[in-house]
């Protein structure tokens, strides 16, 4: 008898990706999708089971298909079509609650593989050059998907102190890109033109799906130790870039914006829909944030196949020529920055 493995968030890309590639496992038996809404895109052999989790019915679908392994992938930062803020909040939130509580009354949960994000350390002035896992954050996310996700992984240590026999396993993103990317970064970069904080310039972290993918399917299996796949770990492909460099290699210009007026921007760009341009971004774009994957690397045995600027570079492709050649633009801004070096040592 094989693992029987139930994976929530299964209508957006990524969470039928993991469905697809999960059966392939020779340990796994079954697969079990769920989710509010009926995908569009296949599933393969996978059984999908329409199912809301904030409702308290998930209980039955775990009883019902004898489910072992459950990996919650539907804690998200974007709506699912027409659904708004609110509906990703409860979903993130008391929907997470929800699907808890059933695997706490289920005797056969074996494993527990939960999608978090790094955005739990949040973004402040004072921040740390690198945050580990252990690292407090300066300042707690005050709203947004930040803000559910460090709810999240406060309800998950809970189920973890009062389930020790499950093996749990928390996965803190970096932000995800790629051709199918759909986070509010990725509607961020994707404007023509990009909004930025003047005088900042965050270096930030990616990892591609691709990636995301593979480490999911390490963390949801039978480790050959009982604690090697449980517990917290950062996931970053390795590197950094700086804002700067993300605009030039796509190819769009950037306008500069005081910092007080920040929020200005955001609250009209949300209001005509472009992008979810929350407080928690602007403090992302504003200060940025670095994870270590030290742990990734010696405890979960994972290595991604795709660097922070590979992966930066395959989702530039998918999204097509910006305004401006990528290399002209790189070098208008290398020539300003020659001359601006060669002023400064001519007045000293």
């Amino acid at each position: 008898m094989g693992k029987v493995v139930l994976v929530t968030g299964v209508a957006r890309q990524l969470g039928g990706r993991f469905v697809r590639r999960i059966q392939r496992d020779p340990d796994v038996e079954r697969v079990v999708a769920v989710d509010a809404v009926p995908p569009e895109h296949r599933l393969g052999g996978a059984e999908f089971v329409r199912a809301d989790i904030r409702q308290p019915t998930i209980a039955k679908v775990l009883a019902e298909h004898d489910v072992d392994t459950v990996v919650h992938m539907d804690v998200t930062g974007t709506a699912l079509g027409a659904g708004g803020r609110t509906s990703v909040k409860e979903t993130n939130v008391i929907g997470t609650m929800q699907l808890l509580g059933a695997c706490q009354k289920s005797p056969r949960i074996k494993r527990l593989v939960i999608k978090s994000s790094t955005s739990v350390y949040g973004s402040a002035p004072r921040d740390p050059a690198v945050f580990t896992e252990t690292t407090p954050p300066k300042s707690l996310p005050s709203g947004g998907f930040a803000k559910d996700a460090v709810e999240v992984e406060g309800y998950v240590r809970g189920f973890a102190r009062r389930r020790p026999d499950v093996a749990v396993c928390v996965l803190r993103f970096a932000n995800i890109l790629g051709p199918c990317a759909d986070s509010p970064l990725a509607e961020y970069l994707s404007l023509p033109v990009l909004p930025t904080v003047f005088g900042y310039d965050p270096r930030l972290q990616f990892v591609h799906e691709d990636d995301v993918i593979d480490v999911l399917r390490i963390a949801s299996r039978e480790p050959r130790r009982a604690t090697l796949n449980s517990g917290t770990f950062n996931v970053a492909g390795d590197g950094v870039l700086l804002l700067s460099q993300c605009a030039r290699r796509l190819g769009r210009p950037t306008v500069p914006v005081l910092l007080p007026a920040v929020t200005w921007v955001g609250q009209a760009l949300r209001t005509v829909g472009v992008t979810d341009f929350s407080p928690e971004q602007i403090r992302l774009l504003t200060h940025g944030r670095v994870v270590s994957t030290v742990q990734m690397r010696e405890t979960l045995g994972f290595a991604p196949r795709f660097t922070t600027a590979e992966t930066f570079a395959d989702f530039a492709r998918s999204r097509g020529p910006g305004l401006l050649p990528p290399e002209s633009l790189a070098g208008a801004v290398d020539r300003v920055a020659a001359r601006l070096t060669t002023s400064t040592r001519e007045r000293a």
